[in-house]
């Protein structure tokens, strides 16, 4: 009976946050056509037999994310976790912003901040208005909007998505420590770094999964960090290392993670950078240590989906995304050094899970 009323409410809470996401892209759409009718997004229309394998899809993710809790790789109350408070408090400025978003695609301003951000020290790559974001990811608002614009985005299903990683994360680290109980290791013993952290969704799933240990965050912008920070203070337990930092240069000795995790980042990455990430990824991990990555899926993932992800750079500001969805990370992550790479694909989301080798 438990698992029956789980399963229930864990259903019912996921299709509320569809209905919401798919609302909001329907009257946001019909706001800018009437606001901007002259503004055309030159995207491919997506056929019934599209749509509905998507809906298979989400309804996939959404039994396999129930599925992982009630077998206890993660704890099952995270499953209803959810930006409560960022909503009631930030989610006008989400109808707020878009205008200036509006404005921001037909004038083709791709790299705009406000006079008071500091771009100073930044890479060009990074100094861009993803998603068409008012000041990238240089400001507060755009932190606490962030979260909320990807559920949107990916109608409610961005946190399961990034749940995916925590299996084959705890298995690989169950497989360095020979099956034994990750919550008996020592913190020091056992320790996990989330490369470009971002708000710390991810890290704040990690360390329901992995009370015991000892976690670390990086990230180049501050403001996100900071947000990061509030979020992981909301529970109890020792808080994650927090640094800010670029991934191509990380700030960490050789060998010392036994865990590395890097979640919707390398479709932002040029592609040179890319493999600078993966090769210090390789660097900071332990030999026998596990890297799991979280993406967008490729192009060679579903067919069916290419006019999806064609769409994607066109209705979004990401200027390497089209190199991204053909570009071979398998191939990358044996030449960074990782063997026995693997790959899942759930929903929109692909997975790459790597081993560096024992010396």
């Amino acid at each position: 009976m438990p698992n029956t009323i789980t399963k229930f409410t864990h259903q019912t809470f996921q299709q509320s946050k569809i209905y919401f996401a798919l609302a909001h892209k329907e009257i946001s759409t019909q706001l800018r056509k009437f606001i901007y009718p002259n503004l055309k997004l030159n995207t491919k229309p997506l056929s019934a037999e599209i749509l509905q394998k998507m809906q298979q899809r989400i309804d996939e993710i959404i039994e396999k994310d129930l599925a992982d809790g009630e077998k206890g790789i993660y704890p099952v109350n995270i499953i209803f976790d959810n930006l409560w408070a960022d909503f009631f408090s930030y989610y006008p400025n989400v109808w707020l912003d878009m205008p200036s978003i509006w404005e921001r695609i037909q004038q083709k301003q791709y790299q705009e901040f406000s006079p008071q951000i500091d771009t100073q020290g930044y890479p060009n790559y990074y100094l861009q208005n993803f998603h068409y974001q008012t000041d990238g990811y240089l400001s507060e608002m755009s932190a606490n909007l962030y979260d909320l614009q990807v559920e949107l985005l990916f109608n409610g299903t961005a946190d399961a998505m990034r749940r995916r990683i925590l299996a084959p994360l705890k298995m690989g680290l169950e497989k360095l420590f020979s099956g034994q109980n990750l919550e008996a290791i020592a913190p020091q013993q056992l320790r996990v770094l989330d490369i470009a952290c971002g708000t710390g969704r991810t890290l704040k799933f990690i360390r329901a999964t992995l009370p015991k240990a000892a976690l670390y965050g990086i990230d180049l912008s501050p403001v996100y960090l900071k947000k990061a920070n509030q979020l992981l203070s909301e529970d109890l337990g020792e808080l994650p290392q927090l640094l800010q930092g670029n991934a191509e240069n990380l700030p960490f000795r050789d060998n010392y993670f036994q865990g590395t995790t890097c979640v919707f980042t390398f479709h932002e990455l040029p592609p040179m950078v890319r493999q600078k990430v993966l090769e210090e990824a390789f660097r900071v991990t332990q030999p026998g240590g596990v890297f799991v990555i979280c993406d967008s899926i490729q192009a060679s993932d579903e067919p069916d989906f290419v006019p999806m992800l064609e769409n994607f750079p066109v209705m979004f500001h990401e200027p390497y995304y089209k190199n991204y969805i053909t570009d071979n990370l398998e191939e990358r992550l044996e030449k960074a050094g990782f063997i026995n790479i693997a790959t899942e694909v759930h929903f929109a989301s692909k997975y790459w899970v790597g081993y560096k080798p024992n010396i």
